[in-house]
């Protein structure tokens, strides 16, 4: 009996590397990801101001409205819109007062700000005498 040798294809050994058109794909894949987050996050600033903003807006209302409450049902007067003042110089505030019925004073007051006053904040109150 003859021993016959098995031939053996030549097979080249694994590396475990990646192959470029694999990298491309991870790099495309990392960068799309990337990009969203990015995204993201500058919407995320910017909602964060609107909504510093908003509330500012709404404690300036705030503020006014207790001021005209210790102030009386006498002394209740419209303001025309105006700056606020120190830092708060980009809210402007108006004050209206109408008279629904007799003893009864409706106050609204309204912060506005943004560019040419595209966002407001109106509080509403009735002051009896």
């Amino acid at each position: 009996m003859t021993r016959q040798k098995e031939k053996q294809s030549p097979v080249k050994p694994k590396n475990g590397g990646f192959t470029l058109i694999e990298l491309l794909i991870a790099i495309v894949i990392l960068s799309v990801g990337l990009l969203g987050m990015a995204t993201l996050t500058g919407s995320i600033v910017q909602k964060n101001k609107f909504s510093n903003d908003l509330t500012m807006a709404t404690t300036l209302a705030q503020d006014k409205l207790e001021d005209i409450r210790a102030d009386g049902y006498a002394s209740a007067a419209s303001e025309t819109k105006t700056a606020c003042a120190g830092d708060f110089s980009q809210y402007q505030r108006e004050v209206t007062v109408s008279t629904p019925s007799t003893g009864m004073k409706q106050v609204i007051v309204k912060v506005y700000w943004g560019p040419s006053d595209v966002h407001d904040v109106e509080l509403k109150t009735i002051l009896c005498e």
